[in-house]
């Protein structure tokens, strides 16, 4: 089917924005056909400042997928979910792997979009990014997840370079009751989950969950399979405590194990050639977190958190291990009238234990990192509930590149309640992790030519960003309402692989490699999005993004990085929802992605259609069927990196019912 056939079947409805469909319990758990437009845009956030503020008089490029998205959009796994949001890169890599990036430097090891579950972060220290395999919750349990494009540095600190991601789950007091959900299909062969929640007390509400999934693998460019695939199995709980008027506490933990089959090619001093080997790796591991929020006034209030996170990875590549303790403190008070003034400082504290692999090694084998932060914000109101500055700073120490400082500046100006501009100036830095200073790996990138040896450097450098954001959300009727954001990055000191004098003969040639900091470069691009209800039963949404990369290399013996960095994300995405309520409690969806091609690996674009039909004969009972890919068999969506072998994603079909109790 052509797209132009598929637009057809869509009708003429193409706007954006339908992550923006509220959240919190009220919105939430209502359909999203029912809501206003005017609704949609009093969605409050609180990842841009970490305070509730509206989204449509938020000073940033956010996005919002609610609970309501999540659910109708019928997608099974968290990674996959963020396909809803625009200005995101969301590529899957094989049947258990994804790249996941904000305004460009994609890649299975991106490390420049800072993640967060409630508030921990879930970035590996061992690259700097994030494992997705193992990042998960309970999609049932998801309040909002909010997406920020741009730096958010200033209050989360350093590696929030281009985007910042917060799942938010709901309140206990919001899942009350019990609910069962179960499923399966021809790629996610069966995945259930049950949660329950109630009261101890008066004045404290818990739930506890159970989820598994099982998926099958991918094919490979040649149809066989790919022995990629997995199951998991994670359970967890929360719990938030009134103590009083004024003070809540709230204590949360997750625990997880699960195998994923994997593809690699490894080589060793003994076999330049290399070769590939199916393996499984193991995962499992565990988070405890405890939040005390208490407030003074309506006008100042102080949250104090903990967690310790322990992650274990037996990858035949690189066994992994490791402890993270977190400290973080904040306030925010109004020592003057028009003066809103935020402040904090914390502490982490990670320990690894990482045992060598064919392929790679790591010197030293364990390591004990801290790092030490403060920041400071004023938000400034210049003309009372039309024009705000915001100025900050965040300063951070760490034992690799010791003091970075992280400044930004924000203009906020709202007219009226149907028209908002803001613009911002920020900087950010991307702090080295340990596979840039411990690390020596081996890797065939031409097999019969020989291998390389990519050794860290101690001097590696931070990568810098200063960029530069205009944008603007507009309601010019009642039912429609349009996001526009224009951003400028200039990026210092990025990483490439400095390449050294070859030494030997075919096929025993090294290339020695290590980490430098002699590319630079600049990204700029627009992302659009809006919201249309069409109908009192009929919401249409969806998402432009543009992005344009430019990478300059210093050196004159650096390896071929250019090619994959300016090339590895797409230059165009859009996306397209359409959500119909029908007659007798029935739903049906429809999702439309278009992804441009990625000149740095080969991969073309392609088109994917999902489609979903959803019926609740009773106010506890839902059912629902769907289809997904349907536009072709299989498509590559990713390229192949150090050792990945990616694999080809399929169409599929499935089918769930939930029951609530």
């Amino acid at each position: 089917m052509h797209l132009n056939g598929v637009l057809c079947i869509l009708l003429a409805g193409f706007t954006a924005d339908g992550g923006q469909v509220g959240s919190g319990a009220r919105i939430a758990g209502r359909d999203l056909t029912s809501l206003s437009i005017e609704e949609l845009m009093r969605v409050e956030v609180t990842s841009v400042s970490k305070k509730e503020e509206k989204l449509s008089e938020a000073p940033s490029a956010v996005y919002v997928i609610t609970q309501e998205d999540i659910r109708r959009s019928g997608l099974k796994q968290l990674p996959e979910v963020l396909r809803l949001a625009p200005g995101l890169q969301v590529a899957r890599i094989d049947a258990n792997k994804w790249a996941i990036s904000a305004r460009g430097f994609n890649g299975r090891f991106a490390n420049k979009l800072l993640v967060l579950i409630d508030g921990r972060s879930v970035y590996t220290p061992l690259f700097s990014g994030v494992y997705w395999d193992v990042q998960d919750v309970m999609l049932e349990d998801v309040e909002r997840i909010e997406v920020i494009r741009g730096p958010g540095a200033t209050m989360w600190g350093a590696n929030a370079v281009n985007g910042v991601v917060n799942i938010i789950t709901k309140k206990p007091r919001d899942t009350q009751g019990g609910l069962v959900t179960a499923g399966g299909g021809s790629e996610d062969l069966g995945f259930g989950a049950a949660r329950y929640g109630g009261k101890l007390g008066d004045s404290a509400h818990y739930r506890a969950y159970v989820k598994y999934q099982n998926h099958d693998d991918f094919v490979d460019a040649s149809g066989d399979d790919a022995s990629d695939e997995w199951s998991q199995v994670r359970g967890g709980f929360r719990l938030d405590w009134d103590l009083s008027p004024n003070d809540v506490v709230t204590a949360q933990g997750d625990v997880y194990g699960g195998q994923m089959g994997s593809r690699s090619t490894v080589v060793t001093f003994a076999a330049p050639a290399g070769g590939t080997f199916n393996d499984e790796v193991d995962v499992y591991g565990g988070n405890i977190l405890g939040r005390w929020t208490h407030v003074i006034s309506e006008a100042s209030n102080t949250v104090l958190q903990l967690y310790y996170d322990r992650a274990d990875r037996n990858d035949p590549l690189l066994a992994q291990r490791h402890d993270v303790f977190d400290v973080d403190f904040q306030h925010r008070f109004r020592p003057w009238a028009r003066h809103d003034i935020l402040w904090g400082f914390g502490y982490r504290a990670v320990l690894d234990r990482l045992d060598d692999g064919p392929s790679v090694s790591m010197d030293p084998h364990s390591r004990d990192a801290h790092l030490v932060s403060g920041f400071l914000q004023d938000e400034i109101a210049l003309v009372r509930d039309r024009l705000r500055f915001i100025l900050g700073s965040k300063i951070e120490y760490n034992d690799f590149t010791e003091f970075e400082y992280q400044p930004n500046g924000r203009l906020l100006w709202t007219p009226d309640e149907r028209h908002t501009l803001w613009a911002a100036v920020s900087r950010a830095v991307r702090t080295p992790s340990r596979v840039e200073e411990d690390s020596l790996v081996l890797f065939s990138p031409v097999p019969p030519l020989g291998l390389a040896a990519l050794k860290g450097d101690s001097d590696i450098k931070s990568e810098e960003l200063l960029a530069f954001e205009i944008g603007g959300r507009v309601r010019p009727v009642d039912r429609l309402s349009l996001d526009l954001a224009g951003f400028y990055n200039v990026y210092e000191n990025l990483r490439e692989f400095e390449l050294g004098t070859a030494s030997g003969a075919p096929p025993a040639v090294i290339f020695p490699l290590h980490f430098d900091n002699k590319m630079r470069g600049e990204a700029y691009g627009v992302e659009a999005s809006a919201n249309v209800k069409l109908l009192e039963w009929w919401m249409v949404s969806g998402g432009f993004t543009f992005i344009q990369i430019q990478i300059h290399d210093d050196s004159t013996t650096a390896a071929d990085t250019e090619r994959t960095t300016e090339g590895g994300s797409p230059h165009h995405q859009f996306h397209v929802r359409s959500n119909v309520t029908l007659p007798w409690n029935l739903e049906f969806d429809v999702l439309l992605w278009y992804v441009d091609h990625l000149p740095g690996f080969d991969i073309p674009s392609y088109v994917r259609l999902d489609a979903r039909l959803g019926w609740r004969p009773t106010k506890s009972i839902e059912a629902a069927v769907g289809v997904q890919n349907v536009l072709d068999d299989r498509h590559p969506e990713f390229g192949r990196e150090i050792f990945e072998n990616p694999s080809e994603a399929e169409h599929a079909v499935y089918g769930t019912i939930t029951w609530r109790f």
